[in-house]
């Protein structure tokens, strides 16, 4: 399954994201969507996953929880808005970690593109796919693209949207 990785697009959605999850089977957005009307785009393009992000009113917050454990091709996922990064995660989400035991974390907050292992809690993927948003201080707008299969999570691949004020 190809999974297209977004999150804090503070409602700007950048029509080249429809090229670029194409070939994607869902969408999952990791929060801060700001107006429902970019995921309701991205739900009529293909089944989109998501949690509620800081920003997010409740027209967002009614559709999507703030925290998703799920499982997909043998991949157990978690995904939370506010996370933080390896080993200083936000609190309560590595007691959270520790009880779900997920292959796979996925946040969004700081703007900041990061994908990497946690040694410490037996090599779970952390990954952030930065902002594909206007707004905040990164400098590139950026979202991931990966498989899932048996058990694996593979061919990620980081794809640049362009500078933010573009």
């Amino acid at each position: 399954m190809k999974i297209g990785l977004i999150s804090d697009t503070h409602s700007f959605l950048d029509p080249k994201v429809f090229n670029h999850f194409q070939s994607c089977d869902e969408i999952w957005h990791a929060g801060d969507v700001g107006d429902i009307a970019v995921i309701e785009q991205l739900k009529a393009f293909k089944p989109v996953r998501g949690v509620f992000g800081n920003i997010d009113d409740q027209s967002v917050r009614q559709k999507y929880p703030e925290k998703l454990v799920f499982e997909v091709e043998g991949v157990k996922v978690y995904m939370i808005h506010i996370g933080g990064t390896p080993p200083r995660y936000a609190k309560g989400v590595k007691a959270d970690l520790k009880k779900e035991k997920p292959r796979l974390f996925i946040c969004g907050h700081s703007h900041i593109l990061k994908v990497m292992p946690d040694k410490e809690l037996d090599n779970m993927l952390y990954m952030n796919p930065g902002a594909a948003g206007r707004q905040g201080f990164h400098r590139m707008r950026t979202l991931l693209r990966f498989d899932l299969e048996a058990g694996s999570i593979k061919n990620l691949e980081v794809i640049e949207l362009g500078k933010r004020g573009q």
